[in-house]
């Protein structure tokens, strides 16, 4: 067994499993003149080493960096014009990865964390493109005739630390200097959570329930590709998988997305059973699985039902499978992306202090990229935490404020339902009650499946003084996304509406199930408190307690000041009436 520092090439094919079902005497034919006539002559005149074919793939082992780079490229650029001859379904992209590092020799092997790395880092490389790591990097940058975009740290499955990865872009030598390189669709794909939807399987083996699985899978790519925060392939991407015998890793990254989503349809009589199941490609594990049975009185209601139940779940998980990536990340190593997941782990946790590490990190996101909307709302977002909460020097500047970002993240993404929400609750705080309404039905319009757009639309609606109609919002949202950051907030906002309508006994179980959840904040408390209050009954006093433990100079002015924003006095009015029977003091 041998050690020794060598740069490492990995590299397979784009396709190959679902070229080789179509036509797998054609392709191996093209594979053999592949590596004969290009790979194989590359790596000899580059003074490498092949070490083995893999099915679709290869290794290779140099003594430089510079030189493996400079393989790959030709590699790339002979490939490249090679296809311009062949149709489209015959020609071949490949895809590869270059390491540097110490490497284990065995048998004339290569073994070691270097050739994994090289593996994972042909994974992340666009088709047709070459991604290299930051040793790599380094030590070719100020001489390579090759420019890099920055992919930032990357997590690899069974790899320690994070790597960082440079995406190589390859240009000829009269366009030095004056390229200007910019973001390539590969890399914005990396930049956003990216979802592929397989086909939904027909459990049942009948036409109508072919037709059934059809139709929910579109419908599921639908909702999701309403969420601007995704990057959705579905039924044109991932229909040759269907039957392919390949592991989910393979998947994820013939198809370029981290996550994968899975599902079946089961038909019996009148009854469906719809099973779903989300699934991280990059690290071959499961995140979430769930099951519907349905009633199959209405083929559309129920596509429609099923999608919109599976998007609201998916959007919370990817977004919190996203916050905590971005939390196990170096805060130096946070790009914009990271950044903003990280503001938004921090918003959700309803306190002072997360409050400011919040806004620093939207603040910083912006600054990495002042085009992404999503951190221009999310600081919007906190700044209405801000006001709201009474935790802003000057609340009327902080909404003014709120509003500058809002309105720029609509300037920048009028479609991003983040942006549209954020806006709503900008005028809700303004008072606007019909422009928030507005923002928020138009939101639902953008995004159906968007729990917290309906928990906006019921807020606007039961301040502005229409609990009735407000109830109905805070249901759905409950039911959309049970899983949901703001699910203390679904709670409590019904109770209000319940309370309002003197329901106090369900105001009293929705303001409990808000407090039972790790992010409750004190409205949970007060609506609870008054409702104790109104009902006469004796847990109205532990209640008192409770809230002067928590909030030990809180009043009844002081709650009539926080809701500065509402314009329904007969409801406030009622809530203080309840506070003062339930026994807290006026001042």
């Amino acid at each position: 067994m041998e050690r020794r520092l060598a740069a490492v090439m990995a590299a397979d094919i784009v396709g190959y499993s679902r070229m080789m079902g179509a036509d797998e005497d054609g392709t191996l034919g093209i594979l053999r003149e592949l590596k004969s006539g290009i790979i194989e002559p590359a790596i000899v005149a580059n003074s490498g080493r092949l070490v083995k074919y893999m099915g679709d793939g290869f290794i290779a082992e140099f003594t430089s960096a510079t030189a493996t780079l400079d393989c790959a490229r030709k590699i790339q650029a002979e490939t490249a014009e090679r296809n311009t001859d062949l149709p489209e379904e015959k020609r071949i992209r490949l895809r590869i990865g270059v390491n540097q590092g110490e490497i284990i020799i065995e048998d004339g092997d290569v073994y070691g964390d270097t050739v994994n790395i090289a593996a994972r880092l042909e994974g992340l490389s666009p088709p047709e493109g070459i991604a290299v790591s930051e040793k790599v990097h380094a030590e070719v940058n100020s001489r390579s005739k090759t420019l890099f975009e920055d992919l930032g740290p990357q997590e690899f499955k069974n790899i320690l630390r994070p790597v960082r990865v440079y995406c190589a872009h390859l240009i000829d030598d009269q366009e030095m200097g004056s390229i200007e390189v910019g973001r390539t669709t590969h890399v914005n794909e990396l930049a956003r959570p990216s979802i592929a939807v397989m086909p939904f399987r027909n459990m049942s083996g009948t036409d109508e329930t072919d037709y059934l699985a059809d139709g929910v899978t579109e419908e599921v790519v639908a909702s999701l590709t309403r969420f601007t925060s995704l990057s959705v392939k579905g039924r044109n991407a991932t229909s040759g998988f269907l039957d392919a015998k390949m592991d989910l890793q393979d998947i994820g990254r013939d198809l370029g997305v981290r996550y994968v989503l899975e599902g079946s349809v089961r038909t019996a009589g009148a009854r469906v059973r719809i099973s779903v199941q989300l699934m991280d490609a990059a690290a071959g594990t499961h995140i979430w699985a769930d099951r519907y049975d349905r009633i199959l009185d209405d083929i559309f209601d129920l596509q429609d039902e099923i999608s919109q139940t599976i998007a609201a779940r998916i959007q919370p998980e990817l977004e919190h499978v996203e916050r905590e990536r971005s939390k196990r990340k170096p805060v130096n190593d946070l790009g914009a992306w990271d950044l903003y997941h990280r503001g938004m782990w921090r918003l959700y946790q309803f306190t002072p202090k997360d409050a400011a590490i919040a806004r620093e990190c939207f603040r910083n996101a912006i600054a990495a990229d002042p085009e992404f909307a999503a951190a221009h709302a999310g600081l919007a977002y906190q700044l209405c935490y801000d006001a709201w909460n009474l935790n802003a020097r000057d609340v009327e500047e902080t909404i003014s404020e709120a509003e500058r970002y809002a309105r720029r993240a609509i300037t920048l993404d009028d479609r991003d339902v983040r942006a549209r929400f954020t806006f709503g609750r900008v005028l809700q705080l303004k008072r606007d009650y019909p422009g928030a309404i507005r923002e928020f039905t138009t939101g639902i319009g953008l995004s159906p499946a968007f729990a917290q757009m309906y928990h906006g639309l019921g807020f606007a609606l039961v301040f502005s003084g229409d609990a009735t109609a407000a109830l109905p919002c805070f249901d759905t949202a409950i039911r959309l996304s049970p899983q949901d950051p703001q699910l203390t907030s679904f709670f409590f906002a019904r109770a209000f509406a319940q309370l309002s309508l003197k329901d106090y006994t369900s105001a009293v179980l929705s303001a409990e199930a808000a407090l039972a959840q790790p992010n409750a904040m004190i409205w949970a408390s007060l609506y609870r408190t008054s409702a104790l209050g109104h009902l006469g009954d004796p847990k109205a006093k532990e209640a008192v307690d409770q809230l002067k433990t928590d909030a030990p100079n809180l009043t009844q002015d002081d709650f009539r000041n926080t809701l500065f924003f509402a314009q329904c006095d007969e409801y406030i009015d009622h809530l203080i009436e309840g506070l003062r029977l339930a026994g807290l003091t006026k001042s």
